[in-house]
């Protein structure tokens, strides 16, 4: 799902050494705590520093160790937590989660079928928490910062990628990774799959994507605006102050 996604391209991951890109399929079931495992182990193998990059806020979180995850799982209630995502539209799911865990559901679209029932169960204590290896655990030293980018320049950012995302071809990625997918309910996936059905023109289409991107910045922002020991760079090319947070500076 490169183009849906913003994967880096083959002269960016021939340049720099990049993991954990396009490793899945789509139609994989992939969660948090298998991203801890997976990025801890490629940390603990380098000799470099290592750059963790995205928005998926909870993932970052993970991995840093500021957030319990789940170990046992309550089969009885993921059982019924599928039952009811058959009966019932994303948005009452949603709006169930966000009754009991709205800082999650903040950060999770109402489509997002998938993570919206992962965090209901987790919400509701089908997960038992445990000690898990991460970040502070391992004693691995880090830095969580966060690149501030002008309000007016992120619009221009977004409507910039959307018009990209759409030239590269997204309406036939989105066919090809098909509406059955676990990764289908990623951003712009929904909206490029109606355009493909004759749900909307591609004006439409481009709107759609654009709102879409921007609730989801949206949903970041707010996010790391409640993330623990967080340095914000309010000049995201302004590599020497970035340098200064780092260990060992």
């Amino acid at each position: 799902m490169p183009i849906g996604t913003a994967a880096p391209d083959a002269a960016q991951l021939a340049a720099v050494r990049h993991h954990l890109i396009g490793f899945l399929d789509p139609h994989e079931r992939y969660s948090a705590s298998a991203f801890v495992d997976d990025a801890l182990a490629i940390v603990e193998r380098s000799s470099l520093p290592i750059i963790v990059v995205g928005g998926t806020g909870f993932y970052l979180r993970a991995l840093a160790g500021d957030v319990a995850l789940g170990g046992a799982r309550d089969e009885a209630l993921r059982a019924r937590l599928a039952r009811e995502a058959q009966l019932h539209p994303p948005d009452v799911l949603h709006a169930w989660l966000a009754a009991r865990d709205p800082r999650r559901a903040s950060a999770i679209e109402p489509a997002d079928r998938y993570r919206v029932v992962r965090a209901l169960e987790a919400a509701l204590g089908g997960e038992r928490h445990t000690e898990r290896r991460n970040l502070r655990t391992a004693g691995i030293p880090f830095v969580k910062t966060y690149l501030e980018i002008p309000q007016v320049e992120l619009e221009q950012r977004i409507r910039a990628r959307v018009d990209r995302m759409l030239e590269a071809g997204l309406v036939e990625e989105a066919e090809r990774v098909g509406a059955d997918a676990i990764a289908a309910d990623a951003v712009g996936y929904p909206q490029a799959l109606a355009y493909a059905r004759g749900f909307s023109t591609r004006g439409e289409l481009r709107e759609q994507l654009y709102r879409a991107t921007r609730r989801y910045a949206k949903r970041q922002a707010t996010w790391f605006r409640t993330e623990p020991e967080l340095v914000r760079i309010s000049r995201y090319d302004d590599v020497e102050q970035l340098a200064r947070t780092l260990p060992g500076w």
